[in-house]
């Protein structure tokens, strides 16, 4: 039986990682806002590229690296609990930056077929056209999980929740499957829970990705992404990221290591919000059901129960007026405004079949799953009751 890992602490997370003393003797690492940087001699060039330099976090060019880069990232790892960590520009880029660099022509590619659409057009419109072929299974469904492994099957991307349908598989068990195909790897998405909620190296992927944007920066403010895992892993992506310059910028690192300060707190009030939310909506005579993993009538609430400490803020349900009802709560809120992503201090909310798949139209909506009434919380940092009050006041 899977087991619940205890969760980085508050201390842990501000603490762990960070250099104990930084230019300047300032607390927060600076800014080094610089696109090259310079050697005192040969010397020195070399014992940097021999990596015996006295200082680990100097850089050379700043597509490869950047000392402020360099501190996030290593709280980054820690953070994961992860030989090493890698930030990029978006959480897009670190995706499908670590997809290109572990698979290649001929291979294949599992997905889950609830999970964030630009990963799925990704690997199934953008790699296919390169010949690499790609099933999508349900999430957590272990024996169309096994059916769908090929002996060319180099990964399986799974999200840890999903998004829209929060749904949380087993990845303990989907690992077990995906390991008893030689060379495969799970790579995981974990952002709607943060690494407070869910450390997908704990329980067998072989990678994790976060969208730094989300959780991780916290304000709505900045783009950014990361991969955490084993060296070796990790030193392919670091590869390919020095050759797409997917670079994060400094600015955006200082940025989301200064939102890494406050994760712990802002978690506490992401996840409560989301929980009472989802008990209000529960049970409403204008819903007709509510998607979030605290609640018994969610498919996978035992396993969110036993493995995650924290399904973070984000709360669909889907209204039984279809679209137009969708629209309408869009529309009458007060506190939340309309508008894609979570994380950040604002609540925000969105009717998933405009927001995030319009263009494919009621038809092709039905196909990829997405209901025509869904509608997709994203809880901030305001008062808890303000927020279920406010949707609800929208539903009445």
């Amino acid at each position: 039986m899977p087991t619940k890992r205890p969760a980085p602490s508050s201390t842990s997370i501000v603490q762990e990682g960070r250099p104990r003393f930084v230019p300047g003797d300032g607390v927060p690492v600076p800014i080094v806002q610089t696109s090259t940087f310079v050697f005192r001699d040969t010397t020195e060039l070399v014992s940097f590229f021999e990596g015996t330099h006295a200082d680990e976090h100097r850089g050379e060019y700043g597509r490869y690296g950047n000392p402020t880069v360099n501190a996030l990232e290593g709280r980054l790892a820690s953070l994961e609990g992860a030989d090493e960590a890698l930030s990029f520009s978006s959480g897009m880029a670190a995706m499908t930056t670590t997809i290109l660099a572990l698979v290649k022509a001929g291979q294949h590619v599992v997905l889950f077929r609830d999970g964030y659409r630009k990963t799925r057009d990704f690997v199934t419109k953008t790699l296919g056209r390169f010949g690499v072929a790609s099933t999508v299974v349900e999430p957590g469904n272990l024996h169309e999980l096994a059916a769908a492994m090929r002996p060319e099957t180099r990964l399986v991307i799974g999200e840890a929740p999903t998004n829209p349908y929060l749904r949380c598989a087993d990845l303990e068990a989907v690992a077990r499957v995906v390991k008893q195909t030689r060379g495969a790897k799970l790579i995981v998405d974990a952002t709607l829970a943060s690494p407070l909620g869910f450390r997908p190296l704990e329980h067998g992927a072989d990678l994790s990705v976060q969208s730094a944007t989300k959780y991780l920066a916290g304000h709505h403010d900045v783009l950014g992404g990361s991969v955490a895992g084993a060296r070796d892993l990790v030193s392919l992506v670091r590869e390919l990221r020095g050759a797409t310059g997917a670079m994060l910028d400094p600015h955006a690192a200082f940025l989301i290591a200064r939102g890494l300060d406050t994760l712990s707190l802002r978690m506490q009030r992401h996840n409560a919000t989301g929980i009472a939310l989802a008990r209000a909506l529960e049970g409403h005579p204008a819903v007709a059901r509510v998607h979030h993993p605290s609640l018994v009538s969610h498919p996978d609430h035992g396993t969110a129960e036993r493995l995650f400490h924290g399904t973070g803020g984000v709360v669909s349900f889907v209204s039984k007026a279809g679209l137009a009802g969708a629209r309408e709560v869009c529309d009458r809120v007060k506190i939340a405004r309309i508008g894609p992503s979570f994380g950040g201090p604002q609540t925000l909310i969105e009717p998933v079949a405009l927001m995030s798949y319009f263009e494919q139209g009621p038809e092709g909506r039905a196909a990829l799953g997405i209901e025509e009434g869904l509608v997709r919380v994203a809880c901030g940092l305001e008062e808890t009751q303000d927020v279920v009050d406010d949707v609800l006041a929208a539903l009445a």
